[in-house]
């Protein structure tokens, strides 16, 4: 039997960034010149619209958007940065999306390492101002979407870690991270909704994602390093067993992969995950590329998207020979 048919239902995602305020005021080197926080929006509508086509040549059928501080909302205007969207252009670039043949899902990310688009709000976390905010925005985006198939929520690098270059730090612990984690996700899922995450909460904390993490939830682990000959390195080898213990532990998800630092990382990825995941876990492949969409790194995101074509085909051929 052809096994590409039984795999039609794998999403092949690309991350574009509609909003790009996602990191604190921080002197990280590996962050680079647009990880600081702007008053302005860092999206350029030529360049998503060149990306989108291309989107829908190379085979990519699901597009999560960051929407961050790029939109007008209207129950929080005061979080849009200058030049941001209004919800009637972004409903009609959905409505665009949609007819080439690719799925938008919006993204607003409420980890507190990645969350300095809430503005102020990003200083109440945990506070009944916060859940309130939080929640007018997830539901006025699902609105905007029209019920989309998922929501992605972020919640990655909660941690000292990632913070300790930022002027501001606020890491959630606990229970208290499993409360707000648990908030969000029933916000969404109240509205028939898929609640989508990143997934490195599994890596520090195996025993309690097991216990705690509700398996509708669809997980989103990375590794952007992974160059296809080095898989018995033990650091290397951590990595992707985080893969493989999602998968033996039933938990459905779409690994990421990226040409933030390796350019052939996403096809040694897929390949990897192509023979490790059980088919009922591996839903498909994820291509962050974390840069703004701007003219200016439109090369980045071109290699990236033919990064996908090239995963794609090697998806087809490795079903086809099962």
């Amino acid at each position: 039997m052809n096994k590409i048919n039984v795999r039609s239902d794998l999403i092949w995602a690309y991350l574009i960034h509609l909003g790009y305020n996602a990191w604190y005021e921080s002197d990280a080197p590996y962050r680079g010149k647009y990880s600081h926080a702007s008053d302005k929006i860092r999206c350029d509508k030529e360049t998503w619209d060149e990306l989108l086509e291309n989107m829908a040549q190379v085979g990519v059928n699901t597009v999560v958007i960051d929407l961050n501080e790029a939109v007008r909302y209207e129950s929080h205007p005061e979080i849009a940065a200058e030049g941001a969207w209004s919800t009637d252009l972004l409903r009609d670039e959905i409505n665009k999306m949609r007819k080439m043949g690719l799925n938008p899902i919006p993204k607003l990310n409420f980890s507190t390492c990645h969350d300095i688009w809430l503005g102020e709000y990003s200083r109440c976390v945990s506070t009944e101002l916060y859940y309130k905010v939080c929640s007018d925005l997830i539901n006025e985006v699902i609105d905007i979407f029209d019920r989309p198939d998922f929501f992605h929520i972020g919640m990655d690098e909660e941690n000292y870690s990632n913070q300790q270059y930022y002027n501001y730090i606020v890491i959630r612990n606990g229970d208290l991270w499993w409360h707000d984690f648990k908030f969000l996700v029933d916000t969404v899922e109240k509205r028939g909704v898929r609640a989508w995450i990143w997934g490195d909460r599994a890596r520090s904390r195996s025993e309690e994602f097991i216990r705690k993490m509700p398996k509708s939830v669809l997980i989103s682990d990375w590794y952007y390093l992974f160059l296809g000959y080095d898989e018995d390195e033990p650091q290397v080898k951590a990595r992707l067993d985080s893969f493989r213990f999602l998968s033996e532990n039933g938990f459905e998800q779409v690994p990421g992969g990226s040409n933030f630092t390796r350019s052939n990382n996403m096809e040694a990825l897929t390949d990897f995950c192509l023979k490790n995941l059980s088919q009922k876990s591996f839903r498909g492949m994820f291509q962050t590329v974390w840069y703004p969409t701007i003219k200016e790194c439109k090369y980045r995101h071109l290699d990236a998207l033919d990064c996908v074509r090239r995963s794609i085909k090697l998806a087809e051929d490795y079903y086809s020979a099962c």
